[in-house]
């Protein structure tokens, strides 16, 4: 089965979106959309999923390192519940614990300072969530997956 897969890393003021595919386990970086106090320009969104027409929504849950919740997974759970409701497109929550920090090593192994944009960084730690959704899982047990 192939699917396309849409990965965003969501945040208050910006959200990173990733591309991927499941024939390939491969995802690569798209872009960063500016959020306004987490509120995403649902425009942008509905363009975004008109142009690639994903399958699955796979939106990574920050979580403390001992695995426990805060605010912001609370915000993200409700980003993922209004992406499901106002799309009818499945929807997955996938652990996102240091993406940003990896995010930031590769892209400074590839280019230096020059290549720590917040935007490119968002948009690579999205291609991280999707990625680490792949590893982890088959479709078939995805427990957060809506449809």
């Amino acid at each position: 089965m192939s699917r396309t897969l849409l990965g965003f890393d969501y945040g208050t003021k910006s959200i990173g979106v990733a591309i991927g595919q499941e024939i390939t386990a491969s995802a690569r970086p798209l872009l960063a959309l500016k959020a306004n106090d987490g509120i995403p320009n649902w425009d942008q969104i509905a363009a975004l999923l008109n142009e690639w027409q994903p399958n699955l929504l796979v939106i990574g849950l920050p979580l403390n390192m001992d695995g426990t919740e805060q605010e912001i997974s609370r915000r993200a759970r409700k980003f993922a519940n209004r992406l499901h409701g106002r799309f009818g497109i499945e929807v997955a929550l996938q652990d996102e614990r240091l993406t940003t920090t990896d995010a930031r090593a590769r892209l400074f192994e590839a280019g230096g300072y020059k290549a720590l944009g917040k935007d490119t960084i968002d948009a690579v730690s999205a291609q991280l969530i999707l990625e680490s959704w792949m590893e982890a899982a088959t479709p078939s047990d995805q427990p957060e997956a809506r449809s």
